[in-house]
């Protein structure tokens, strides 16, 4: 048991798993910002009443939905900004740094 115990503290293995969580946990709340307010505000500026994720357009006899990849794609970006920036703020990024 104690080896286990040595390589989690080594490892950091407990802080990967808050990091986990906590990125879990944006990433839901991210989700629901976009589609609560961000989908819907551009999907009536794009023309289509049930939000971003349905928005589409037919070429041919296919229908391109667009509308989904675009909020998925807001997604990312939102996620990503806030990793970014709180890794920046909260100084993590110098943790993984040798001291020397």
């Amino acid at each position: 048991m104690k080896g286990f115990i040595d390589f989690v503290r080594t490892q950091g293995v407990v802080g990967l798993a808050v990091g986990l969580i906590l990125g879990a946990a944006v990433s839901d709340l991210v989700k629901s910002l976009i589609s609560s307010f961000v989908s819907p505000i551009l999907g009536l500026v794009l023309g289509s009443a049930e939000g971003l994720g349905a928005a589409n357009f037919t070429l041919g006899g296919a229908t391109i939905t667009y509308g989904a990849f675009l909020n998925t794609l807001i997604n990312f970006t939102v996620i990503a900004f806030v990793v970014y920036f709180g890794v920046k703020k909260l100084g993590l990024d110098k943790l993984d740094k040798p001291k020397g």
